[in-house]
This record gives structure tokens, C-alpha cells and sequence, in this order.
């Protein structure tokens, strides 16, 4: 393949995101889009046990400040390890970036959904979109994609993608955010992504370095994992069926909008980690 345009298509793949950030803004503030937002958090909440909260509360924070930070020298140590400085630059830039154009964004945007956090019984303040716990966990999934190596990939993304869905799940389920807030946070770490992808790409040809690229894996192998970990999400939800199968359709009946929100968040997350996977090639 030709490398000249693929600058331009990172950018492309930039103005998608934000073009996702904009249909998810308009989504949270649509009639339509609060009552699936509302309706889908009341799911959510509907998970938290006494049990569950402390696990959940535990997840949630590993999106705080302090581990995002270990976690993101961790990745600039690794690049350097590898003898990439171009990455060890990117990775900076957008666990950074998105992080200060979610805090940006929060105080920007009014925000009057209060009423509908309180009737679905959760307790979420202004300025709650985009998600900075999300726009964190993503931002680290996709940056540790980026630094690792090509055969190494496809398992980073399957795992960096569940990291991201079990913290967001997590932040919904103790009422912390609605899941607009959730997918607006990944749109922003995707745009930085690809940001940065576009950068690289760009230094790549305009001062090529000596040749070590490994061919990205093939669309079987990146979606490898992340089928494996399907089967292994699918088998321990009919794990749970045959414990409660009344309760699980019940639930599952009553809770129909939640149902295909939890999906749609793991689906959008496999989708930018395997995306990534895919047109790397470094």
C-alpha cells in the first residue's frame, strides 16, 4: 500500500470521532435520546447489589488520576524499551489530550439531565459528559496498542477493550455517569488516537527510520481474541441462565434498552481496538 495517503485517512478516521461525539451530544439532549439514556442506566442500576458495589467501586477506580498516570509511563517506558521514540511521544499526547479536551468539554456543555439521574435513582452532577473515567480507560487501551508489537496486538486490544467496558459498566452501574457520557469519553480518546496515528504516519514519511515493521495481523487474527473472549462472556452468561433463567429473561424483558446499551458500549469498544489493530503496522 501506498503510505501517502494514509495520513489523510487517520484524519478522516479523526473527523469520524468527532462526528460521533456529536451525534452522541445530540442524542443525550434529544427527548428520544435521554428517555434511552435514562431508561438504560435504570438497568444498570439495577445490577448494583451489596455484593457487587465494592467490586464495581473498585473498577471504577482504576480510572482515578494516579493509576492512569503508572499506567501511561508504563506504555512511554515500553516504546523506548522497544526503541520507538515516535510512540513514546504519542502516547503523551493522547492520554493527555483526550483527558483535557473531556475536562474542556464537561463545563462547556449545559447540563440539566439531574432530574432524570434522580428518578432513575442515581445521583449524577452537572457536567457528567463525556465520561473522564471513559475517556481515561479508553484512552489507555488504545495508546497500549500502540506500543506494543504487531503479533502482540490482537490480544492487547481483546484486553485493553475489556479493561475499557469493565470500567464503564462499573462507573454505570454506580450511578456515576449515564452511558452517553461513557461513549462520548470514547469518541474523544478515539479522536486523539487517531491524531496521533496521523502524526506518526506523517514523521514515517517525511524521516523514514530504518525498517522494523512486522505486518499488522490479518483481520482473523485481530478478531481471534476478541471472539475467544465472546465465547468466554457468552458461556458465563448461560452460566447464570441456567442458576436463574426466570430471573435473567425477567430481567432481561423488563430491561430491554439497557440490554442493547451494554452492547452497543462492549461493541464500540472492540470495534476502535480492533480497528487500531488492524492499521498498524509498526
Amino acid at each position: 500500500m501506498d503510505p501517502r495517503p494514509r495520513p489523510r485517512l487517520a484524519l478522516l478516521a479523526a473527523l469520524a470521532g468527532v462526528g460521533g461525539l456529536v451525534v452522541a451530544w445530540l442524542a443525550t439532549y434529544s427527548r428520544p435520546g435521554r428517555w434511552i439514556d435514562q431508561s438504560a442506566l435504570v438497568g444498570f442500576l439495577g445490577l448494583r447489589r451489596p455484593r457487587t458495589a465494592p467490586v464495581a467501586d473498585f473498577i471504577a477506580h482504576l480510572g482515578d488520576p494516579l493509576p492512569f498516570a503508572l499506567v501511561g509511563v508504563a506504555l512511554v517506558v515500553v516504546a523506548l524499551l522497544r526503541r520507538r521514540p515516535r510512540v513514546a511521544l504519542a502516547v503523551p499526547m493522547v492520554l493527555v489530550g483526550a483527558n483535557l479536551t473531556t475536562q474542556v468539554l464537561k463545563p462547556l456543555l449545559p447540563d440539566d439531565r439531574m432530574w432524570a439521574a434522580l428518578e432513575a435513582g442515581a445521583h449524577i452532577t452537572g457536567g457528567s459528559w463525556p465520561s473522564g473515567h471513559a475517556t481515561a480507560s479508553m484512552a489507555l487501551a488504545l495508546a497500549a496498542v500502540m506500543v506494543v508489537p504487531g503479533w502482540l496486538r490482537p490480544a492487547v486490544a481483546t484486553i485493553g477493550a475489556g479493561f475499557a467496558v469493565a470500567v464503564s459498566y462499573s462507573l454505570l452501574a454506580l450511578g456515576w455517569h449515564f452511558p452517553s457520557d461513557v461513549m462520548a469519553g470514547y469518541c474523544v480518546a478515539a479522536v486523539w488516537v487517531a491524531l496521533a496515528v496521523a502524526a506518526l504516519w506523517a514523521a514515517a514519511i517525511r524521516w523514514p527510520a530504518p525498517a522494523r515493521s512486522s505486518p499488522a495481523p490479518d483481520l482473523p487474527q485481530a478478531l481471534a481474541p476478541q471472539a475467544l473472549a465472546s465465547a468466554a462472556c457468552a458461556g458465563a452468561a448461560g452460566l447464570v441462565f441456567l442458576i436463574r433463567p426466570f430471573e435473567v429473561v425477567g430481567y432481561a424483558r423488563a430491561h430491554t434498552t439497557f440490554v442493547a446499551g451494554a452492547l452497543a458500549i462492549a461493541a464500540l469498544s472492540a470495534a476502535m481496538a480492533t480497528g487500531l489493530t488492524l492499521v498498524l503496522r509498526r
